[in-house]
């Protein structure tokens, strides 16, 4: 992997130079991760004149799942305690004989931003706005192995709770199980914290479990994901409980599945992110639950569960191919519950068989 984290910097270096700064100072702990391979806690990169260099509050732990910075890097821990390694950085940059850096500003706090100042008055500190999470939203093939990974792993997690007694457990104990269950499979732990809702809960974005007990006749939706060296996946899907589906409850989850179907069939290269946010909502949209509606249909994943690109409606851009993304339509219903079916893909061309799906529990309207 040492040869991808040089490519990776040496792209950035490029975008750099072209941008008028030899050097880059890199802080968002993704970013690092994606160019360094790891991101020990308040680590920093430094693309330098001389050499790249990552620089640590102490050096590095050997943590489960926390990546091993690349070889062919220089790794320098701070001597003394409470030490900042942004400052630091912007030290040794000076002392490479850099007279600008390149930072993400939107990243950095204005007391770090004084702080580098303070130390080198000479270095003049532009802003190196989201040149790095531009870098990743491509994934190369290493990357999109360990998202499909975790999407097996979620699988099995998922599979499994749905073949245990659900009746009169609490939303908050399934999402522990759930948990669980991921890092027994081989997750270094969950991608997010895992969302349970059954009854009226159900269906809501980004519900936090209760202690609410599963009840016969429930809807219950479950969203979670698994963290895989780094990468993560989601996935999300919806059941009944204990009996068969109401009316109401099959004309819902039919008619969200739909607005699913019609995302995930948009997903090729070259269309607009917004199109693919339109292809889902004109769905529901049509059927009278505009109001309803989330804000946006999906987002990429990888190093983050929310990266770019946003399938929203006044989302700008189109998509490329090796570009994961999840597609998650919902409707929830106030008091009543609601439905999410949620996957991840990797946009595909057709002549490679179209979006490749990660996440492939059933999308049946089982009743459990």
């Amino acid at each position: 992997m040492s040869e991808v984290y040089a490519a990776r910097r040496e792209r950035l270096r490029e975008r750099c130079t072209a941008g008028g700064s030899a050097t880059a100072l890199v802080t968002r702990p993704a970013n690092v991760r994606y160019l360094a391979g790891a991101a020990p806690r308040g680590a920093v990169l430094l693309l330098g004149r001389g050499e790249d260099l990552l620089l640590c509050t102490g050096p590095p732990a050997d943590e489960a799942g926390a990546g091993h910075p690349d070889e062919a890097l220089r790794v320098q821990a701070l001597s003394g305690a409470g030490g900042d390694p942004a400052v630091a950085a912007a030290d040794v940059a000076t002392a490479q004989g850099a007279d600008s850096l390149a930072v993400e500003e939107h990243h950095l706090t204005v007391s770090r931003h004084r702080a580098m100042g303070s130390v080198a008055p000479r270095l003049r500190l532009s802003d190196l706005g989201a040149a790095v999470e531009q870098l990743r939203v491509i994934k190369d093939e290493e990357e999109i192995s360990c998202l499909r990974i975790g999407a097996e792993i979620a699988d099995q997690a998922l599979g499994e709770l749905l073949e245990s007694i659900l009746v009169g457990r609490t939303e908050r104990h399934l999402a522990l199980e759930l948990e669980r269950r991921l890092v027994d499979h081989g997750a270094d732990g969950p991608a997010f914290a895992t969302s349970v809702g059954t009854g009226p809960n159900s269906g809501r974005c980004g519900h936090r479990p209760t202690d609410r007990r599963v009840e016969e006749g429930d809807f219950l939706s479950v969203c979670l994901g698994a963290n895989y060296r780094g990468y993560r996946c989601e996935v999300g899907r919806t059941f009944v409980i204990g009996t068969s589906p109401a009316d109401w409850q099959i004309a819902l989850y039919d008619l969200v599945f739909a607005a699913q179907r019609a995302g995930r069939e948009a997903l090729v290269p070259g269309v607009a992110y917004r199109d693919v946010d339109r292809a889902a909502r004109q769905v529901l949209d049509s059927a009278g639950y505009a109001e309803a509606l989330p804000s946006l249909t999906g987002h990429g994943v990888g190093l983050e569960i929310d990266e770019d690109p946003q399938l929203a409606p006044a989302a700008m851009g189109k998509l490329d191919a090796c570009v994961p993304v999840t597609v998650e339509p919902g409707v929830h219903l106030p008091g009543r519950g609601g439905v999410r079916i949620d996957d991840t893909l990797v946009v595909r061309p057709e002549a490679d068989g179209g979006p490749e799906l990660l996440t492939i529990t059933t999308k049946e309207l089982l009743a459990l």
